[in-house]
């Protein structure tokens, strides 16, 4: 994105920048109306439904002239034509690129999980308390933890497994009921050589989902605890091989050779 370009951005704080410079957007309520238009950008939210969401059973006898005052303010501070009046109600037209949240969506589509997390600045919408707020920072967070896990699995296929332990120990903490990041723990365990706390790690589990859920792990759970029971090879990943770098000596130039070749060559080789 150019310096230039307007930049709106949702994971994390709010905030809307163009030209590399953030535009001051009024009082919190008016951010509120901002940050609800923005999660259907390019597309029209009735004003009865931006009633519903900023105030919800709540709302006061004004909420519609209240909504017309704040889209009034909100323009002034807004780049020309962004937010507009489109029956049954408004919407901010931008392109979607502008949009931190499109941006995170389409690289985690990609299956680029790292470049996805990078977008994130801290939790989504944490500074509003409207009742949308309370449902699509949920939904955001759970692809946030969602993405979060691709990454693992990226890092755990290309055997980075020794540093991982350490993180998903924490994550689990957080989302004791979530499988995947059990499973994700006990192959790190696993692979680190700490193949009886991998499987500590299943009992731990198992004994909670039956107290709290009265449920047993998934097959593919009690699979992985198989699996490292028989010590399966297949769990195994051969360790990353170290890259060397020699350095040849310089060679004369032969005769006619490009003038604009390098005077010294580098040579990456993988050792055996």
């Amino acid at each position: 994105m150019r310096s230039d370009e307007l930049s709106i951005r949702l994971l994390g704080p709010l905030e809307v920048t163009r030209a590399g410079m953030p535009i001051a957007l009024g009082a919190r309520a008016q951010q509120a109306l901002l940050a609800r238009l923005l999660l259907d950008a390019n597309r029209t939210v009735a004003i009865h439904r931006l009633i519903e969401d900023l105030w919800g059973e709540e709302a006061p006898a004004s909420a519609m002239k209240m909504v017309h005052i704040h889209v009034s303010k909100l323009r002034k501070l807004l780049p020309s034509g962004m937010l507009v009046t489109r029956a049954p109600g408004y919407a901010i037209e931008i392109e979607p690129s502008a949009l931190d949240v499109v941006r995170f969506e389409r690289l985690r589509g990609q299956g680029r999980p790292h470049d996805a997390l990078q977008l994130w600045r801290g939790p989504a919408l944490a500074e509003f308390d409207e009742p949308f707020a309370f449902v699509e920072s949920a939904r955001l967070e759970e692809l946030h933890l969602a993405t979060v896990e691709d990454r693992v699995d990226a890092d755990l296929a290309a055997g980075r497994h020794a540093g991982l332990a350490g993180e998903l120990e924490a994550l689990v903490a957080r989302n004791p009921l979530r499988e995947r990041l059990r499973s994700q723990l006990m192959l790190a365990r696993y692979r680190s050589g700490r193949q009886v706390e991998a499987l500590a790690g299943y009992r731990e589990f198992r004994e909670l989902l039956a107290t709290e859920l009265g449920i047993e792990p998934s097959a593919a759970l009690r699979d992985l605890e198989r699996r490292m029971l028989q010590q399966d090879p297949a769990l195994d990943l051969p360790p990353a091989q170290p890259v060397h770098i020699r350095a040849l000596r310089h060679r004369p130039q032969r005769r006619g050779a490009a003038r604009s070749a390098p005077r010294r060559r580098c040579e990456l080789a993988l050792s055996a």
